[in-house]
């Protein structure tokens, strides 16, 4: 009897398409994203944080306009790929959407579009600082989504309001603690401190 001969030959990663990865379904543990096609795990996030995040929905909301809703943790199809090319998806923490967003979705399917987000907002861990300001920072840019909030925990709560400054990516006029507030892309207060 003569043994087969057996391939030892790794087959390359596959990279994932967006309709992919979402046929996918949820981890059980933590949650991932989908980076150029790459699956990347993030643990789940720690009471403080979802506290703090829960309090900036509750302090946003009735300031919005009509025709936007605040979400939490949530996909985003970054749309920086072709449907049928390793695709990009990021869950922010928080973000701000048109309210036609949601009705799409229940519609037709799918997940929310970066043409349909207004503000997304990360709320920095310790093991996503780097992900946050850089990352992300520049993967929200490129999806061409308006503004980005990077809210910091560590004491004194503060928040980069990052908007879209042309071929630039995002300008930022840096860290504000205590009282945030905005007229872009809505007028908006946000007290920081409430957040600790």
């Amino acid at each position: 009897m003569t043994a087969e001969p057996v391939s030892m030959q790794a087959s390359e990663p596959r990279l994932l398409t967006v309709a992919e990865y979402l046929a996918r379904g949820e981890a059980e543990l933590g949650y991932d994203e989908l980076v150029e096609g790459r699956v990347v795990m993030s643990p789940s996030p720690v009471p403080d944080h979802n506290n703090a995040v829960v309090e900036v929905l509750i302090q946003l909301r009735p300031q919005l306009p009509p025709e936007l809703e605040v979400l939490l943790d949530l996909d985003v199809d970054l749309e920086l790929a072709p449907p049928d090319a390793p695709g990009f998806t990021r869950r922010p923490d928080l973000i701000v959407a048109r309210r036609s967003a949601r009705e799409r979705v229940r519609r037709e399917g799918g997940i929310i579009r970066a043409a349909e987000v207004i503000v997304v907002a990360e709320f920095v861990s310790p093991g996503s600082r780097r992900t946050d300001h850089v990352a992300k920072r520049a993967d929200y840019a490129d999806a061409g989504i308006p503004h980005y909030w990077i809210v910091d925990l560590d004491e004194p709560v503060s928040v980069v309001a990052c908007h879209l400054g042309g071929e630039l990516g995002y300008v930022d006029g840096g860290a504000v603690s205590g009282v945030f507030t905005t007229s872009e892309p809505f007028p908006a207060r946000i007290d920081l401190d409430a957040l600790g």
